[in-house]
């Protein structure tokens, strides 16, 4: 079987965190440094695993030393790495500005970027946007909060039923609790469970107007 060549060395990696030290920027990267790290990692590891009477004592412990601190410099790399592209976002969410360069960036650290400047926007427009038109701060969060279309989506996918008797507590389709209900109350529900209610003889359905 073909060996893959490794093209990282406990050399080149001190001095990849030395230029990131060094530069306000972004260093170019091959877009495989991560996984070449991996293939790195797990040859030093294979040499510690190798039963052989010629690797010594002293050099077990140098090879376990240089895995350590391999460690420590590519979480260095990543972390200043990381904090030069939030702080680009931060820009970028500020100015508004297309004229960014993001051609050092890996492709999770790209990922990283937009989903920075997204959640940045969201809080800008949350807060200072509104306080600056003289509005209170607002919660826009797209996780939390529903769109127009979506909330008519749902009335019209629902049904105001009457219970009819008593129905214990239930679970929904999305895991979401019902219930429980009792003889002549009236509920909002999803039509898919509504009917069900309803072809059970559990309810009946209000019709509006």
């Amino acid at each position: 079987m073909e060996t893959k060549e490794i093209n990282i060395t406990y050399e080149t990696l001190f001095e990849i965190l030395k230029r990131e030290k060094d530069i306000t920027e972004l260093q170019k990267l091959e877009p495989v440094f991560f996984s070449d790290f991996v293939d790195y990692l797990n040859e030093k590891k294979k040499v510690l695993e190798k039963e052989d009477s010629m690797f010594s004592y002293d050099e077990k412990k140098k090879v376990e030393k240089q895995i350590d601190n391999a460690r420590r410099i590519i979480k260095e790399i990543y972390e200043r790495r990381e904090k030069k592209i939030i702080d680009i976002a931060l820009i970028k969410s500020r100015t508004k500005s297309d004229v960014m360069d993001t051609s050092s960036f890996l492709e999770n650290e790209k990922r990283l970027f937009d989903e920075t400047v997204k959640v940045l926007d969201n809080f800008r427009n949350e807060v200072i946007s509104n306080v600056l038109s003289g509005k209170n701060p607002v919660k826009t969060d797209v996780a939390d909060e529903k769109s127009k279309s979506e909330v008519t989506e749902e009335k019209k996918n629902a049904k105001i039923i009457r219970f009819l008797n008593h129905v214990p507590k239930f679970v929904g389709k999305e895991l979401e609790d019902y219930g429980p209900f009792e003889e002549e109350d009236i509920a909002n529900l999803p039509s898919e469970i509504a009917d069900v209610l309803i072809s059970k003889g559990s309810a009946e359905e209000i019709k509006s107007g």
